[in-house]
């Protein structure tokens, strides 16, 4: 392909091929004077000619090519390294110009220009070879420089047609040029292919394609050939999940053989690890959640019971495992799941084992039993009616809570009766819904009196 030098080359071919028809048609001799070819800005012709007649081809714009241009794939990749080397590929858009101080000399020039363009529509390798060997051979060092373009060793030949400018726009770039305005056409020179210089990476080839080369995979149907977790149930139709409650996973490519499916606490930033239990298959699998461990203890520790080791909020859980034929392990995506508080029932009369105190203010005292443990970070409020109890600071990890609701607040949101009861622990709250049942109804034991 051309190097940086291929601009150039292509105007000054152009001012060649220009010249030499010029001479051949004999233009100097009918205008009675001598007819120079050049490049320079329109602003710059009147003060370098002197009024000479003279053609000028002006280079004004430089497009890149649409139809190279996404040819190749991309040269970096995502770490902003250089895999490929495309070419620059550019569209010359040129302004032929026709000057003379006499009468119809412009008018003769142009058209005996525009004729000789009409006629060499290709700049084809054999001109452009003999041009590079004619520059190379002379005195003038610019040219010479100009035969190394390799300007005839590009994939594509150069093309040259005419462009077609409103009135509208032509005023507007002779105004830019600052220059009075003179007969011109605009042509459209494509397409010229500049070499990267900088160094690509060179792959080895590939010798096998698969196991035993048996090349690409194909199957009938959209579904794609990773393991992945496509829905995550809790029991009964729940909308999350408590602590003695076996979770259903959902998905496709779920079996294998050393499956782990590994729950993660994006607040502590703590992984639990638990087996799937038997009868698994490719599109599902279930999982007890006592049954999860922290990977991180020795084995020759006690685990912490399942209490200490969760807590009630938001997990994510994904599947780890080692597919057929796959020496390897597998991880599906991460899917969300909400683990909710329970409120513990007292023993005698099976309902929640909240004990409800008034004092001398008729300040009420909620004392909240409950399961998981709640750490101290974590933020708790007891919901009674439609009103919500904050929890009072606990330091420690506890299965007990108090909330102390104003006596204010109560006279204008509840009155002496039974009222449900909800735990909301980090945004998750206590089941009150039984939904294994159409419609939905709430749980009876999920009450407290307010005296």
């Amino acid at each position: 392909m051309s190097n940086f030098l291929a601009i150039g080359a292509v105007t000054a071919l152009l001012k060649d091929l220009l010249n030499e028809g010029l001479t051949k048609q004999g233009v100097a001799g009918k205008l009675g004077t001598e007819i120079s070819v050049g490049a320079l800005p329109p602003d710059l012709i009147e003060n370098e000619t002197n009024g000479e007649p003279q053609i000028n081809l002006f280079l004004s714009q430089v497009t890149p090519n649409s139809g190279w241009r996404n040819m190749d794939l991309p040269s970096l990749n995502g770490k902003g390294e250089g895999i490929s080397n495309p070419p620059l590929a550019l569209d010359l858009h040129y302004l032929l110009t026709a000057y003379g101080r006499d009468d119809l000399h412009a008018e003769i020039l142009l058209g005996c220009a525009m004729q000789l363009l009409h006629e060499i529509p290709v700049l084809t390798r054999a001109v452009i070879r003999q041009k590079q060997q004619t520059w190379s051979s002379g005195d003038d060092e610019l040219l010479q420089a100009l035969a190394t373009a390799n300007l005839a060793d590009q994939a594509e030949q150069i093309k040259i047609s005419p462009h077609s400018i409103g009135a509208e726009e032509m005023s507007k770039v002779w105004t830019a040029f600052q220059a009075h305005y003179r007969p011109t056409v605009a042509y459209q020179v494509t397409v010229v292919l500049i070499e990267s210089q900088r160094p690509g990476r060179n792959p080895l080839p590939v010798l096998t394609r698969g196991s035993a080369d048996s090349g690409v995979v194909s199957q009938p149907n959209l579904t794609p050939p990773f393991s992945t977790l496509t829905a995550v149930k809790p029991p009964n139709k729940q909308v999350s999940a408590q602590l003695d409650d076996v979770l259903t996973l959902e998905g496709h490519h779920l079996d294998g053989s050393d499956i782990t499916v590994r729950f993660t606490d994006p607040r502590l930033r703590r992984v639990l690890e638990a087996d799937p239990l038997p009868g698994n298959t490719a599109s599902q699998m279930t999982v007890r959640l006592l049954d999860a461990v922290d990977p991180d203890v020795p084995a020759n520790t006690p685990p912490d019971p399942p209490e200490k080791s969760w807590s009630a909020g938001f997990y994510s859980v994904a599947v780890f495992v080692q597919r057929p034929d796959e020496t390897f392990h597998r991880a599906t995506n991460d899917l969300p799941f909400a683990l909710a508080p329970t409120i513990s029932l007292a023993p005698t009369t099976q309902m929640p084992d909240v004990t409800v105190g008034k004092d001398a203010d008729n300040n009420i005292t909620f004392t909240v039993e409950c399961g998981p443990e709640v750490r101290p970070e974590q933020r708790a409020a007891l919901l009674v009616g439609n009103l919500e109890i904050p929890s009072q600071p606990h330091p420690v990890q506890t299965h007990t809570l108090t909330f102390v609701a104003k006596s204010i607040l109560l006279a204008r949101s509840i009155l002496p009766g039974d009222y449900f009861v909800r735990l909301r622990v980090d945004g998750v709250d206590s089941l009150l819904v039984n939904r294994a049942v159409t419609p939905p109804v709430f749980f009876d034991n999920q009450k407290v009196t307010i005296p």
